[in-house]
């Protein structure tokens, strides 16, 4: 077991990763293993069961719920499964389902060319900061193509300039490997606080503006996490290759600092207002209010 984080409250990720029991007494986590140990509930922002061989009180789950902490779930091999979420964000949540099902086609599309705009403006800086300036280029003129809803996919078309750079010709999201190992890691985590700010705010993870897999029990949050990839793409190549530590170290993604409208925050902070912007912007029809982690781009950004 161990727990890596910050001291504020909320901010502290938690992860257990050998055999133990969890359970909740006096407003605190209670890890019984070789050792016993107490952590102040009001300190985690996440859990991350990394181990099947750890058990848990139903209680637990309930006070985990009641407080809003994320609680990710592992499988065999350690790779994140599933997650914990509570039916119900708040109030009016029936209410908002009705809002949910009633965005406009228009409201949609312009949100969804906004967030890709965003993700491959960010995918660029990534490749920029990786050496590769013909193909940040290549990026740059694909942003000013991206229309309504993307119907020209200058996501795919990014996507494969992208990632031939940063996982090598030949190599794909599906080739495995320490980098895919790390990816597929982090943006579990990402989807997870997406999904988490979802629901906090009355809203249903299975409709999606784009996603819309009838299988797929976070389209919405799938929808939102797309222009944060490129965060996680970002911390997992500043690892060493086979570092032992890579879960530990992806797991605390959302501590990341950034600067976003010239205040410093942390990358989760940033996705609970850039969730609710999105969700206003779908509301109102009017993509131009999502406030995205970190953005410090400008409309003639977004114009090239």
């Amino acid at each position: 077991m161990c727990a890596n984080g910050r001291c504020e409250l909320g901010f502290r990720t938690v992860i257990v990763k050998s055999r133990c029991k969890l359970e909740s007494r006096l407003n605190s986590l209670i890890i019984r293993g070789e050792q016993e140990k107490h952590i102040f509930l009001g300190e985690i922002e996440t859990l991350i069961v990394q181990s099947t061989a750890v058990s848990l009180t139903a209680a637990l789950l309930c006070e985990l719920t009641k407080r809003n902490i994320k609680v990710i779930f592992c499988d065999e091999k350690c790779e994140p499964s599933s997650e914990l979420l509570p039916y119900y964000g708040e109030g009016s949540t029936s209410k908002r389902y009705k809002m949910q099902a009633a965005w406009t086609s228009v409201a949609k599309a312009a949100v969804w060319q906004s967030i890709i705009r965003r993700k491959i403006l960010a995918q660029r800086d990534v490749l920029a900061a990786q050496g590769f300036a013909a193909q940040a280029e290549m990026l740059t003129g694909y942003v000013g193509e991206v229309q309504p809803d993307d119907v020209t996919n200058r996501e795919g078309h990014a996507a494969k300039v992208y990632f031939n750079c940063i996982l090598g010709e030949g190599n794909s999201r599906q080739s495995g490997g320490f980098l895919n190992a790390c990816l597929n890691y982090g943006y579990a985590v990402v989807l997870s606080a997406c999904n988490r700010e979802i629901v906090a705010a009355g809203y249903c993870t299975q409709l999606g503006i784009h996603h819309i897999n009838e299988f797929n029990e976070f389209n919405f949050g799938c929808d939102l996490m797309e222009p944060l990839r490129p965060v996680v793409d970002s911390h997992a190549l500043s690892l060493e290759t086979g570092d032992p530590e890579f879960k530990r170290k992806m797991a605390d993604i959302l501590n990341t600092e950034l600067c976003s409208r010239g205040k410093r925050t942390t990358l989760d902070v940033a996705i609970r207002t850039y969730v609710r912007s999105a969700i206003a912007a779908l509301n109102e029809g009017d993509s131009g209010r999502i406030l995205f982690p970190g953005d410090e781009y400008t409309e003639e950004d977004y114009e090239l």
